[in-house]
């Protein structure tokens, strides 16, 4: 596996995989790595010549007040988990090759970044497209792939490359959870014993809604009231929204008659730690 670091350095080796008629495919991600971001890796190289995983802690998605200082950096165990995975390249570069002096150009997906999770993280996604629009332009991928369980972040992105005519395809894949049916998250390390036990009760709220779904309830209060009733038995998982919205546009529904993301995100009590999670119904992302 190569390690490299220059932005230029990485679109030399691009251009010689593309000139010796390889397809390329990118796995984003910001390091601390588990086997959900090992699972984008597989499905790059399913759907790709060559697999590269890009780690960059990207400061411009963090708020002020956010976790941008603390975010775990194992670098040395993501790059022998990235070869062990199967990954031709890993791109590492630092802050300074992202964002050099005078860097002062921003990517907004509007309405789509406004809603759900940019709601209470109004810079967020302006920071997602941002780089991710960089790493594309870099890297040239012919796909990239990304989990569902940041399915806003996968919506806005492919709203990004229709509007901007990026030649990459974007890939959903599963996301990949804990036994106890925990999304898989980097951010799950902050979280006390007592959170950990509790934390599943997001995806279980998640999976009543569906089950509704399922017996024939369409009403999306009825599904959400659902999600709610789990999470009042666990008070250290408190809610910061739980929405039904269109897959396409992100719009609330009242009722579901499509493909609907159900989308949960919540605050522990004791960690401050920020969860999400969500479903599909009716359809796939």
């Amino acid at each position: 596996m190569d390690i490299i670091q220059s932005p230029s350095e990485m679109q030399k080796w691009s251009q010689a995989a593309h000139r010796a008629g390889r397809t390329i495919g990118l796995v984003p991600t910001m390091g601390a790595l588990h086997e959900g971001h090992l699972s984008l890796v597989a499905q790059a190289r399913t759907h790709a010549d060559a697999a590269v995983m890009s780690i960059f802690v990207n400061p411009m998605q963090f708020g002020p007040a956010e976790d941008f200082n603390r975010y775990p950096r194992p670098l040395e165990a993501d790059c022998n988990k990235a070869a062990e995975a199967g990954c031709d390249a890993l791109f590492v570069p630092q802050k300074s090759d992202m964002y050099p002096e005078g860097f002062s150009t921003q990517v907004t997906v509007e309405a789509l970044s406004a809603r759900l999770c940019g709601a209470s993280r109004p810079a967020h996604f302006c920071g997602v497209a941002t780089v991710v629009l960089k790493l594309f332009n870099i890297v040239a991928p012919d796909i990239a792939c990304f989990g569902q369980k940041d399915a806003q972040q996968v919506i806005v992105l492919r709203r990004m490359v229709q509007d901007l005519n990026v030649p990459v395809t974007i890939n959903v894949c599963p996301t990949v959870r804990e036994r106890d049916g925990l999304a898989m998250s980097s951010r799950n390390a902050y979280l006390t014993p007592a959170e950990r036990t509790a934390a599943p009760v997001i995806y279980k709220g998640l999976q009543a809604a569906r089950a509704l779904y399922d017996k024939g309830e369409r009403n999306a209060a009825d599904l959400s009231r659902a999600i709610e009733d789990l999470f009042r038995a666990a008070p250290c998982i408190r809610k910061e929204y739980i929405e039904i919205v269109d897959c396409a546009n992100l719009q609330p529904l009242a009722s579901v008659a499509s493909a609907a993301l159900i989308a949960a995100a919540c605050r522990t009590a004791e960690s401050n730690t920020r969860l999400i999670d969500n479903v599909v119904i009716g359809g796939s992302l």
